[in-house]
């Protein structure tokens, strides 16, 4: 019951995250119920369905790119919910990587979400090593490994 009571908040966070990243192209959908195989009633489930424009398609059926927006869109409006509910704030945000699966268009998207979420957190680290996202954000810690070992330095 508690699951199916947030269950429409979190759809509709995702949904607004997803919805900027695809450009209104896919939205997520979770489901906590199914009818069983056999036909007799429902059973209890968290089944998290996807649809773009050629339907509603199983998860590994979309690419890397794809679902790593998939991702970040649910993994963003859970831990803003779960803050939420605690009474607590979601200061740090972390994202390790991935805008390697994503082609042009899917990295600026994925910056302008970062952009438009920024005022969630204190502090946003992208960790990146595609040199053209250098330029995205205002602040960058480069860092150099070097034979007696690494050098960051803040531009």
């Amino acid at each position: 019951m508690i699951i199916e009571a947030v269950i429409p908040e979190l759809e509709e966070a995702a949904n607004r995250l997803l919805t900027r990243m695809t450009n209104n192209r896919m939205h997520v959908r979770f489901d906590t119920q199914r009818e069983r195989r056999s036909g007799e009633g429902l059973i209890e489930t968290l089944d998290i369905l996807i649809a773009d424009e050629l339907g509603t398609r199983d998860y590994s059926l979309f690419s890397g790119g794809e679902a790593f927006r998939i991702n970040f869109a649910i993994r963003i409006a859970l831990s803003q919910l779960l803050a939420r509910r605690a009474g607590a704030q979601l200061r740090t945000l972390f994202i390790d990587e991935g805008f390697g699966t994503q082609d042009a268009q899917g990295r600026e998207r994925l910056v302008e979400v970062i952009t438009a979420v920024q005022d969630d957190f204190d502090l946003i680290l992208v960790i990146t090593h595609i040199e053209e996202l250098i330029d995205a954000f205002p602040v960058r810690i480069q860092v150099t490994k070097t034979a007696t070992g690494s050098i960051a330095i803040i531009q």
